[in-house]
């Protein structure tokens, strides 16, 4: 029985091709599908990319311990976009936006009750801690994430692929046993 052969999903000219599989979009960077409207929303992945990569010093070391899932399991991303919005650290299982306050987020506190207000209203709830905070007590921050994480519920079970096996990394004196109820 002859077998078809799959279709490329460009062509050489680098145009795109009819393809059975459907385009990848949302947290890829491409489009975002909108339930219901058969019409795709288009995210600023550039503008996200821009923030990544002026990330303050604080972004950063909340990052070492946020990235690769060493939360107890936990995936978050950075400047996510929610909205109109983008959240400095979002984890999605977990419903959490984090949001380090820098010396800009002292002129713009309306702005920040206005987006916090929206984040809520799509189902997240939002942490924030001053960059002093994260600079000065690092181990305190992750402790009040892994709090409100384990108030959310367990994280994911992990792929039965097998892949990532032995990637998640707990951090040292954190231990979330009895701090749920």
């Amino acid at each position: 029985m002859d077998r078809p052969t799959p279709s490329p999903s460009r062509t050489r000219e680098g145009n795109d091709a009819t393809s059975p599989l459907p385009r990848a979009g949302g947290a890829g960077g491409g489009p975002v599908h909108t339930p219901g409207t058969g019409q795709f929303k288009a995210r600023d992945t550039a503008r996200a990319k821009e923030l990544r990569n002026q990330a303050s010093p604080a972004e950063r070391r909340l990052w070492t311990i946020l990235s690769g899932r060493k939360l107890d399991g936990h995936k978050f991303s950075r400047q996510m976009p929610i909205g109109p919005y983008f959240a400095d650290f979002l984890c999605r299982e977990g419903r959490l936006v984090v949001e380090l306050d820098g010396f800009s987020h002292d002129m713009q506190q309306d702005h920040d009750v206005r987006r916090d207000g929206f984040m809520q209203a799509e189902g997240y709830r939002v942490l924030r801690f001053s960059n002093s905070e994260v600079m000065d007590n690092l181990e305190g921050v992750a402790l009040a994430i892994a709090t409100a994480l384990a108030e959310a519920g367990p994280p994911p079970a992990p792929p039965a692929s097998g892949r990532g096996a032995g990637r998640v990394q707990k951090l040292p004196g954190i231990s979330l046993e009895g701090s749920a109820g």
